[in-house]
This record gives C-alpha cells, sequence and structure tokens, in this order.
C-alpha cells in the first residue's frame, strides 16, 4: 500500500462513484476499480460496498479512509514544511469562504494577497459553514472564513469582526428613505431569505424571533444577488450583511437601519489546530484582520 492507493480510497469514499473518483484523481475509471480491487485483496477483505447508485465504504474501509486522511495531511504538512524552510511565504494555500463573504471580502483579500506575496498560489472554495468545516477537519483548506462557528477539538475559529445586518428595500418602497426601523415598522412585510443551508438564513430568523415578528417567507433563495433582484422588483424585503452594501451588491435597493439593538453577525476565520500553518496561510489571516479589523464597518467604502 502506498500514498496513491490512500488517495484513491479517500476520493472514493467522497465521491461515492467511481467515475466521479477518476475524474477527480485524473486516472481512468477501470484503473481505478483495478487498483481498490487489488488493495482489497491485500487486506483481505472488502473495502467498499458497490451498491447500484452509490459506492460506500463497508465498516473496514471507512477505518482505512479515517487513517488514510490523517496520513495524507500529514504527508502533505511534511512537505509543506521543508519547503518553508528559506522563510519564504509561497506555495499553495487553500482557502475557502460562506457565500454571503465570498464576493464581497475575497476578491480585494486575494489581490491583496498577490500583492505583498507574490509566490502565493491561493485555491478558493466557496460553500456552506458546515461543509467548510469538513474541508478543514480533512485538511482540503488551510483557511475558511466564516460566520459563528463553535469551533471543536480540531478546529480553531477566531473572531476577526462584527458586523451588522441592515433591512434591505426596493428604491420605491415605503421604507427606503428612512434612517431606522423600528421592529413594528416591518408588520405584514414579505420577507424573502437564503435557504437553511446557509447560516444568515439562521441569524435573520433569530432577528425575527427576538422582535416577536413572523414575516411571510415567500422566497427562499441560493445567492443573495437573486435576494437582491427580487427586493429591486418589489416583491418583498429581506435582511443582509452591510458588507453587501458596502460592495454596491444590491443595485438600486436602499438600505435602512434595524432599531437601536442592531442585530450583527461575526466574521471569524477557522483552521485546523492538527496541521502545519504555513506562512501563506498565516498570510492570509493577517490580512484578513488588518482588512476587517473588530470595527464595525468592515469594509472600505
Amino acid at each position: 500500500m502506498d500514498l496513491h492507493h490512500l488517495r484513491y480510497v479517500v476520493a472514493l469514499a467522497e465521491e461515492a462513484s467511481f467515475s466521479r473518483a477518476a475524474a477527480r484523481l485524473g486516472v481512468a475509471q477501470p484503473s481505478l476499480s483495478q487498483q481498490i480491487k487489488k488493495l482489497e485483496a491485500d487486506v483481505g477483505r472488502p473495502l467498499f460496498d458497490r451498491l447500484p447508485r452509490r459506492v460506500v465504504p463497508t465498516q473496514a474501509g471507512q477505518r482505512l479512509v479515517e487513517h488514510a486522511r490523517l496520513i495524507l495531511a500529514h504527508f502533505a504538512d511534511a512537505v509543506r514544511h521543508v519547503g518553508e524552510t528559506d522563510g519564504q511565504v509561497a506555495g499553495p494555500v487553500a482557502v475557502g469562504a460562506i457565500p454571503t463573504i465570498a464576493p464581497f471580502v475575497l476578491p480585494g483579500l486575494l489581490t491583496e494577497l498577490a500583492r505583498k506575496h507574490p509566490a502565493v498560489r491561493p485555491q478558493v472554495v466557496e460553500d456552506v459553514t458546515d461543509r467548510l468545516i469538513e474541508m478543514v477537519e480533512r485538511g482540503d483548506l488551510d483557511v475558511a472564513i466564516l460566520s459563528t462557528h463553535p469551533g471543536g477539538r480540531t478546529v480553531h475559529v477566531e473572531r476577526i469582526a462584527t458586523e451588522p445586518l441592515l433591512l434591505v428595500v426596493g428604491p420605491r418602497h415605503r421604507l427606503a428613505k428612512a434612517k431606522s426601523v423600528a421592529p413594528d415598522q416591518l408588520a405584514g412585510e414579505r420577507l424573502l431569505v437564503l435557504h437553511e443551508m446557509h447560516c444568515l438564513s439562521g441569524q435573520v430568523r433569530k432577528v425575527c424571533d427576538r422582535r416577536r415578528l413572523s414575516p411571510a417567507v415567500v422566497m427562499r433563495g441560493a445567492q443573495l444577488a437573486t435576494i437582491a433582484g427580487m427586493v429591486g422588483a418589489g416583491l418583498g424585503v429581506s435582511i443582509v450583511p452591510e458588507m453587501m452594501r458596502r460592495a454596491g451588491g444590491a443595485g438600486r435597493c436602499a438600505f435602512v437601519r434595524l432599531g437601536k439593538e442592531e442585530p450583527t453577525r461575526e466574521i471569524c476565520a477557522a483552521w485546523s489546530l492538527l496541521r502545519y500553518r504555513t506562512g501563506a496561510a498565516r498570510a492570509v489571516v493577517d490580512l484578513l484582520r488588518a482588512r476587517l479589523g473588530t470595527k464595525r464597518d468592515i469594509l472600505p467604502s
């Protein structure tokens, strides 16, 4: 058994398909299938159950997958550590961010990273919080940028900034010119929100619960840009992060403060406690701190 076999096992477990795993690994599907069969023969037991629509690890296979992930992560860390013996900030860095942060923070952050550290090669993933944390735990991501998360024994989460959540309305809405609104002014409004898998959806629900609001949810979308388009067309209102206003991400929509006890969300960086943190990974977090700090207005105008 060598590193290639371990990579094959992990890829097959994560993709649950020989064809998808082969495409991910850049090998022919028959070759992958043959290598898995050879490995099963070597260990003397089946590692995967071949079901009609998917492939799943057996109990033995799952144990091997867990060990394989650790071995591959440690090997990658060793290579990265050796590569930094000259002290240069260089090499690959995998950065993930949730969809309600990525379009507003990553372009400027990665532009600055390229300017300060041109030898760094960033790879970017946009996904929801739970999947980003899984990728950090597996060693697929060096840094994840997300909102509130408790972290854990193997993942450290550091709060970088706190940002207000704002009401966004169409340009002709009755509240479009208001500087601030009280909770009772939102009675009867139709609410547009993201799908429940997005942490912002849960944060909006908490805002409504604390203010004893029960707005009719008329849309659950996948992207803030879609929500903004619908709000701009007068189909309802939404609650969004302030960085969306700062980045001009809602067209002609109007943004309004939500009362004196303004709701907020946290912006956090997460990384694995089990992996070596490269200079490139540290540089990403340092730049994030420098750009966002602990201010409430977290993006430059």
